[in-house]
């Protein structure tokens, strides 16, 4: 949800950015986001059903300027995979943008019902509202990953 909630406010604002999302398991390659989440996207009028899922690779490192991540788990992993202190000068917890520093984590939805994708929505909502926000106002071009 995060990457079409981030790409349907940056074309709102007319910034040009590259917009990805990532997984750290391989059981969903090629997969399309979970029902739940398109609907709960749909709702707002954003179309993710052409996602499929993919593996982060090391090679993102290179291809983003910013990486944001959902949870510790997600984080420790990239940490193992960085190759370098900037690969992970790069990567930063998604919440942080809201409260800096404080590591929330963005509770997984895949587990409960309806109202946990209302809940996560929301919360990426804010996120991408404030990254789009940060975007538009250093007025730059930008790769991120999500």
């Amino acid at each position: 949800m995060a990457e079409g909630i981030l790409r349907d406010k940056t074309e709102k604002l007319g910034i040009e950015a590259e917009i990805d999302s990532a997984g750290l398991e391989a059981f969903h390659i090629g997969d399309p986001p979970d029902d739940r989440a398109i609907l709960t996207a749909k709702k707002r009028r954003i179309d993710i059903t052409g996602h499929r899922a993919r593996l982060f690779t090391a090679g993102d490192f290179d291809r983003f300027d910013r990486i944001f991540v959902m949870d510790s788990f997600h984080y420790f992993t990239l940490g193992q995979m960085s190759r370098s202190d900037q690969d992970m000068n790069k990567v930063d917890y998604a919440m942080n943008l809201l409260y800096p520093g404080k590591n929330i984590p963005v509770q997984d939805p895949w587990y409960d019902g309806m109202s946990s994708f209302e809940k996560v929505y929301e919360q990426l909502d804010q996120v991408c509202t404030r990254l789009a926000e940060l975007i538009a106002g250093g007025k730059t071009k930008e790769k991120t990953a999500r």
